[in-house]
């Protein structure tokens, strides 16, 4: 049994992805909202892409540089790449856990609001590979 799962985690190792990547998770905002500003910089070069983050008027903007220079710095120190050689290859937001909330309203109802969470994922790609 331990034999068949150590073999299953080597196969894992050996399909994993190799490109630099940096995930936020458990975000407060929402993902719909997340997916607009991803969807302005996916396929961009690094630079630009930071260029549009730092002048996009959303909420998730600010997050979405922070995570994007820290897939920058993971690709420069663990992967020895070239800042201006890479480009954002992936990038994507999923649901985290809804927090749930309620909200009074008249007559003695209670009415549901769902604070939605994200978990945002970039990946990098060099150029030249």
């Amino acid at each position: 049994m331990a034999t068949r799962s150590k073999q299953k985690a080597l196969e894992r190792q050996a399909k994993a992805d190799t490109r630099p990547r940096a995930t936020a998770k458990f975000i407060r905002i929402s993902p719909f909202k997340v997916r607009i500003v991803l969807d302005v910089i996916k396929g961009k070069p690094v630079t630009e892409a930071l260029a549009i983050l730092e002048n996009t008027p959303k909420a998730a903007s600010e997050v979405l540089f922070k995570l994007v220079n820290s897939a920058v710095a993971n690709a420069e120190n663990n992967m020895n790449l070239s800042r201006g050689d890479l480009v954002i290859a992936e990038c994507y937001a999923n649901e985290g856990p809804t927090l749930k909330r309620i909200m009074p309203r008249a007559q003695g109802r209670a009415f549901r609001i769902n604070k939605r969470t994200s978990h945002i994922t970039v990946i990098l790609d060099s150029v030249n590979a």
